[in-house]
């Protein structure tokens, strides 16, 4: 049977508010947090400068070396390919035994790539949820912290269910930079290198148009560049609500554990301030909150979903349409058709970043959001602190949060 929920959208006093992304980005200023996420990040990497730089040059040796291994496998690519299409024997054997140590070099570059990664995002992580950590426990600002989302400080962000934005936020906001940095400079690289196969294998295209023969220098490159900006632009025009809908859900599903934890709350369970009746109500409210904002969460993804594998499967067959006419002229062998297919497919991949990892993008942006949203919370707690007892004796302190 279908789960029925109480309905409290209707009944006054209910904040439910059935409005999709463009109000809830109207409440944050993406810039500043961001700002104040990279202020914190770089007080932490600063205090452990040597063994930051030694870690990022060595991920960046692997990205260059894992480089030259793709590009001896494409030249393999070709002449197996070649040798295929000769029905040289020899050549085959010969191109077997070459692939099998570049194969092997791929997989110990690939092993050591994740290690360096997740080291990084483990030394990440853990310095930046000390540096919170510290702050959120220092003067027991964990009592003090939910009275900035009342009264007068209403309007300041971030308070609201830190324990998750310490617990999940921080893990999101340090894993994925990390990932999607060296994907980008290994996407720059692998554009610039394979554009010079693209380039010599593809030529020129001769095209006639009305009787007159137009030469397309580099035809393969401008194609790839091409068909790259339209994928990403469409990427970007169906998914730009992403980030803040990512960012609502996340908001959401920690309301509605606060909400459950409530209940095994011996304190919340005598507060006579909150009877059991209301905190039904309020549970029930939250996973209503925390379903409408996944469905909205799932059509974002169906879209971007239509783009991303649209162009998993059209890239290939693009690039192999491109190069049909040559190969049908005998300009191009059919080795060279496979390397400029796979070339084709590389750099597109390259140019793609955005599309390939959109959904990564908008997970750790809205993370970072709220990591920088609770660190400005506890900006303004360490300001109240520095007033004195003056500023200290306006804040109700309020039970531990467990």
């Amino acid at each position: 049977m279908p789960l029925e929920l109480p309905d409290y959208r209707a009944q006054p006093g209910t904040e439910y508010d059935m409005s999709l992304v463009q109000q809830f980005a109207l409440t944050i200023d993406p810039k500043q947090l961001l700002a104040r996420f990279w202020k914190s990040t770089r007080e932490i990497w600063k205090a452990q400068r040597g063994w930051a730089v030694s870690l990022a040059l060595f991920l960046v040796a692997v990205v260059l070396v894992q480089l030259l291994v793709q590009v001896l496998l494409n030249v393999w690519n070709r002449n197996f390919f070649d040798a295929l299409e000769r029905r040289d024997a020899g050549a085959l054997w010969w191109q077997a035994k070459i692939f099998v140590p570049l194969a092997a070099v791929s997989i110990v570059l690939a092993a050591a790539s994740v290690w360096g990664r997740m080291t990084a995002q483990r030394s990440w992580r853990e310095a930046m949820t000390r540096h919170v950590l510290d702050r959120w426990l220092e003067k027991d600002r964990f009592y003090r912290l939910n009275h900035l989302g009342n009264g007068a400080n209403h309007a300041i962000k971030g308070s609201e269910n830190p324990e998750y934005r310490i617990a999940v936020d921080i893990r999101v906001a340090t894993d994925a930079p990390i990932d999607l940095t060296l994907a980008f400079v290994s996407s720059i690289l692998t554009a610039l290198t394979f554009f010079g196969v693209l380039w010599s294998v593809g030529g020129s295209l001769d095209v006639d148009i009305f009787g007159a023969t137009v030469t397309i220098p580099g035809y393969l490159v401008l194609g790839v560049i091409a068909y790259s900006s339209v994928m990403s632009a469409l990427m970007v025009l169906v998914g730009h609500h992403l980030t803040g809908v990512i960012e609502r859900t996340n908001q959401a599903e920690a309301e509605l554990r606060a909400s459950i934890d409530s209940f095994r709350d011996h304190d919340a369970q005598h507060d006579d301030k909150k009877p059991n009746g209301e905190k039904r109500r309020s549970l029930w409210l939250s996973l209503q909150t925390v379903l409408l904002w996944w469905r909205e969460f799932l059509w974002q993804l169906v879209r971007t979903t239509l783009v991303s594998h649209g162009n998993f499967l059209l890239a290939p067959v693009v690039a192999w349409l491109l190069c049909t006419p040559k190969y049908q002229s005998g300009a191009m062998t059919l080795g060279e058709l496979t390397q400029a297919a796979a070339a084709f497919v590389t750099v597109q991949g390259a140019f793609n970043w955005l599309v390939d990892n959109y959904q990564r993008l908008a997970d750790w942006r809205s993370a970072a959001h709220r990591v920088a949203s609770l660190l400005n919370a506890l900006d303004q707690l360490e300001e109240e602190d520095r007033k004195g007892p003056a500023a200290e004796a306006k804040v109700t302190p309020l039970r531990a949060l467990t």
